[in-house]
């Protein structure tokens, strides 16, 4: 079995986020959506709330799993017998960052690949910071975020907003 994995912070998963997975499922028997834990990077969701979202808007597809992950991603692949990792790709500027970290893992899991995918068009000038950034000044986000996800992340940021304007 062919097993690939999208890893990312997702917060929150977007239509961009969405676009590489579902193209993911159709070269990988199983892909895994790694939702990374990073300590020290602040996020809007927790990694649980962060878990359940990428799980609703994945729910129709049959091959995708949804974890938490922390730690080394050459280690978790080798233990989940991946061979590859696959990162969409916005811009050129993605790139170099992107490089980086797949020459990286390559020492690290030399049985691993990294697989470059350049995001659908329609998506590319997509982020996580983009759609948050459009909510909180009140923009309307429903073409960049999974409508069974659009609520919650609507009022989360609300939330968020409310409690910035208490500091």
């Amino acid at each position: 079995m062919k097993i690939g994995i999208c890893p990312g912070s997702f917060d929150p998963v977007t239509m961009g986020h969405l676009d590489i997975i579902s193209r993911s499922r159709k070269i990988f028997d199983h892909v895994i959506v790694a939702v990374m834990i990073n300590p020290a990077k602040k996020t809007l969701f927790t990694v649980e709330e962060r878990i359940d979202l990428l799980k609703r808007a994945t729910a129709d597809m049959e091959n995708v799993e949804v974890v938490g992950f922390a730690g080394l991603l050459a280690e978790y692949a080798r233990q989940r017998g991946a061979t590859a990792v696959v990162k969409g790709l916005r811009a050129v500027t993605d790139f170099e960052y992107e490089f980086q970290q797949a020459l990286t893992n390559k020492k690290l899991n030399p049985d691993m690949e990294t697989l470059f995918m350049t995001t659908n068009s329609e998506h590319m000038f997509l982020s996580s910071s983009i759609v948050k950034q459009i909510a909180m000044f009140g923009g309307d986000i429903s073409n960049f975020v999974p409508e069974c996800i659009l609520e919650d992340v609507k009022k989360r940021i609300c939330e968020d907003q409310l409690l910035i304007g208490q500091k």
